[in-house]
């Protein structure tokens, strides 16, 4: 395999399978939920600080999202929100986390062709027991040499796992759909960051992409991946 790359990471959720579209569904229920305890415009906004400020507490997933749309609801209603409405807060939380994994498209193709060129990881993070539950139902646990779900993805993060599994970040590839997350810290580290669009934002995860970086590249869905590999390999 070329020295430029020889080790490939895979971001999980909405690289791989589904997931923003749920949480987003869950915002809609929770406003219909609220509209008659409460009127408040900017019920959303409150709902996303409650999430920037409790994220460093409670890391990112389903259960910080839970906890933040009930301490939301608590805010905006001064305390007077009735039990039943935190009764069904935490029933929405509970069928998303019982929601089944769905695959968005390419994503094993991906993976296995992926496969052919070295070591392939999953870098995710998130709850552990959650992220580990997306991944067995995902079906595609058994192709990734490495598995790693950690707390934050920066620089020292993709270090510190291409370091482990592979020949150091400077020759290692980061696939996923966060700018913020998953390409950024990447092309800090040293390595090559892919972007692959989702269609779905969660605004906490927005960044300017690095567009003059000559490691940063941008592809329309993962069918593209396996051509775009070969293309840098042989630049």
């Amino acid at each position: 395999m070329s020295p430029k790359v020889t080790t490939i990471g895979f971001d999980a959720d909405d690289t791989l399978w589904h997931n923003e579209r749920f949480f987003q569904l869950t915002q809609a229920r929770f406003a219909s939920i609220l509209a008659p305890h409460c009127d408040v415009p900017d019920l959303m906004d409150a709902l996303l600080q409650a999430e920037k400020r409790n994220i460093g507490q409670y890391g990112f997933g389903i259960k910080g999202f839970v906890l933040s749309m009930i301490e939301t609801a608590l805010d905006v209603t001064k305390h007077q929100v009735p039990g039943d409405v935190i009764a069904q807060l935490l029933d929405a939380g509970k069928e998303m986390l019982a929601h089944p994994i769905e695959l968005l498209p390419f994503a094993a193709e991906a993976v296995e062709a992926a496969r052919s060129y070295g070591p392939v990881l999953l870098i995710t993070k998130g709850d552990l027991l959650d992220q580990e539950r997306k991944l067995a139902q995902s079906g595609l646990g058994d192709l990734f040499d490495g598995i790693e779900i950690v707390s934050a993805k920066v620089p020292s993060v993709y270090t510190r796992i291409y370091n482990q599994h592979g020949t150091g970040a400077a020759q290692g590839m980061m696939i996923g759909n966060s700018m913020k997350s998953d390409v950024n810290p990447m092309l800090d580290a040293g390595g090559w960051g892919i972007y692959v669009p989702h269609g779905l934002h969660w605004e906490i995860e927005h960044a300017e992409p690095q567009l003059d970086h000559l490691r940063y590249k941008e592809i329309a869905d993962l069918g593209a991946l396996p051509d775009l590999i070969t293309e840098i390999l042989k630049g």
